[in-house]
C-alpha cells in the first residue's frame, strides 16, 4: 500500500492548495431554505437529515475530485522483475554463399529451399515459442553483422531473422562471427540460462592466437554451445577423419568440432542434411534450454484524471439531480385555500361567481 502511494504525483501539485474549498459545502447549501417558525414542532425526519448529509458530501466529492484532475495525477511507471521459463540465446547465422544452396548442393528451383530459407524458416518459429526467452541475432561471413541485440521483443527478432535474405559472400570468418556472438550476451545472474546457437554448412580455420581469446570468452560467460550443421549431402560429416592429412585445412569442420570439444562449456553438435532434420534439431534445443530466467515488465505510468473528472461528473449529477426534483416538488404541490382565495380576491373573481359582499363568504375573505 505504501508502495502504491509513494508512485502517485501530479503535473501541478500546487493546486492542490486549493483542496480546502472542498469543505464549502459545509458552510453553506445550494438547497431552497424555507424559514419555520419552531422546527421543534415538527417531528424528527432522519430521512431528511441523512439525504441533507450525502448532498454535502457530494458537494466536497465534487470540488474536491475537480481540483485533484486540474492537478493533472498520474500514478508512476515501474519496471518489475520476475521470473519465467526460457533462456538468453544469441543465434550466429552463418552467410556464406553456400547456404544460398539447397541441402542437395545446387541452387534451388521451383519449390526447392535454400539452406538459408529453410534456416530462416524454422528459426522464426523457434523464436517466440516461449514468452520469456532473450535473443540477439547476427550474421557472418567475411565479416560480422549484428542484426539485432539481445531482447525479449520477439517479433523485432523474426524481423531480423526474416531479413537475412540476401546472398552471402564466399568466405567464412567464424571466429570474428564467434566473438560478436559472444559479446551479445548481456548481465544476468548466475542461474541464467546462455545458449549460443550456430547454424553454418561448414567452417574455417581459427587462428590458433584467437582460439585463446574465443578460450577465454567461453570460460568467462560459460554459454551452452550448439552447431547446427546444415550438411551438404555427400559431404563429410564433421566426425569423419580425411583418408590423407588430418589439418585444420584439410578438414575444417571436423577441427572446429574438436576446438568446441575442448571448450570448457557444454557442447552438442546436430548434423542436418534438410529442414526436417533442422526442425528436429531446434526442437531439441528447445527441449534442453529449459531453466529459469528472471526477465522485467515494464508498466507505463497511468493518467488518473480521468478517473478524477469521473468522480466529479458523478457528485456534481447528485446535486443536479437533487435540484431538479426540489424545483418539480415547487410546482406540484397543492397550494393552501388561504393562498388561492387571496389570489382570487385580488383579481376579483370567487368560485361559482359569487360577489365579495355574499354572505356566504366568510368575513375573512371579504373586500
Amino acid at each position: 500500500m505504501s508502495n502504491a502511494l509513494a508512485r502517485l504525483s501530479a503535473d501541478h501539485p500546487a493546486l492542490f492548495w486549493l483542496l480546502p474549498l472542498a469543505l464549502l459545502p459545509l458552510l453553506t447549501s445550494a438547497q431552497r431554505i424555507t424559514p419555520v417558525a419552531a422546527i421543534a414542532a415538527g417531528p424528527a425526519d432522519g430521512l431528511s437529515r441523512a439525504l441533507g448529509w450525502a448532498l454535502r458530501a457530494s458537494g466536497i466529492l465534487a470540488i474536491a475530485a475537480l481540483i485533484l484532475a486540474l492537478a493533472g495525477p498520474y500514478r508512476q511507471g515501474e519496471t518489475l522483475t520476475r521470473m519465467g521459463i526460457g533462456a538468453q540465446v544469441s543465434i550466429l547465422i552463418d552467410r556464406s554463399g553456400s547456404m544460398n544452396e539447397t541441402f542437395a548442393g545446387r541452387q534451388p528451383s521451383g519449390i526447392e529451399e535454400s539452406k538459408a530459407a529453410a534456416s530462416r524458416r524454422l528459426l522464426a518459429a523457434f523464436v517466440g515459442s516461449r514468452a520469456h526467452d532473450q535473443f540477439a541475432v547476427t550474421a557472418f561471413s567475411t565479416a560480422p553483422m549484428l542484426v539485432v541485440p539481445m531482447t525479449d521483443r520477439h517479433a523485432a527478432v523474426r524481423a531480423a531473422i526474416a531479413a537475412i535474405d540476401r546472398p552471402g559472400l564466399d568466405y567464412t570468418n567464424i571466429a570474428r562471427g564467434l566473438a560478436m556472438g559472444l559479446s551479445q550476451f548481456g548481465p544476468a545472474s548466475p542461474a541464467t540460462s546462455r545458449a549460443l546457437l550456430l547454424v553454418s554448412d561448414g567452417a574455417a580455420v581459427i587462428d590458433p592466437r584467437v582460439q585463446d581469446t574465443l578460450r577465454a570468452a567461453f570460460t568467462r560467460l560459460h554459454p551452452n554451445l550448439y552447431w547446427l550443421f546444415l550438411r551438404t549431402k555427400g559431404s563429410p560429416s564433421i566426425s569423419d577423419r580425411p583418408s590423407g592429412e588430418d589439418t585444420p585445412q584439410a578438414a575444417p569442420e571436423r577441427h572446429l568440432d574438436l576446438f568446441f570439444k575442448s571448450l570448457r562449456t557444454p557442447y552438442r553438435a546436430f548434423e542436418a542434411e534438410g529442414a526436417d532434420a533442422v526442425a528436429d534439431a531446434i526442437a531439441q534445443i528447445e527441449r534442453l534450454e529449459r531453466d529459469p530466467i528472471p526477465y522485467t515488465e515494464q508498466r507505463p505510468r497511468r493518467d488518473l484524471a480521468g478517473l478524477a473528472y469521473g468522480l466529479s461528473l458523478f457528485g456534481l449529477a447528485i446535486l443536479v439531480g437533487a435540484k431538479l426534483c426540489e424545483a418539480d416538488l415547487r410546482r406540484t404541490r397543492p397550494v393552501p385555500v388561504v393562498a388561492r382565495a387571496t389570489e382570487k380576491l385580488a383579481n376579483g373573481k370567487l368560485p361559482t361567481g359569487k360577489s365579495a359582499t355574499d354572505p356566504a363568504v366568510p368575513p375573512r375573505f371579504a373586500a
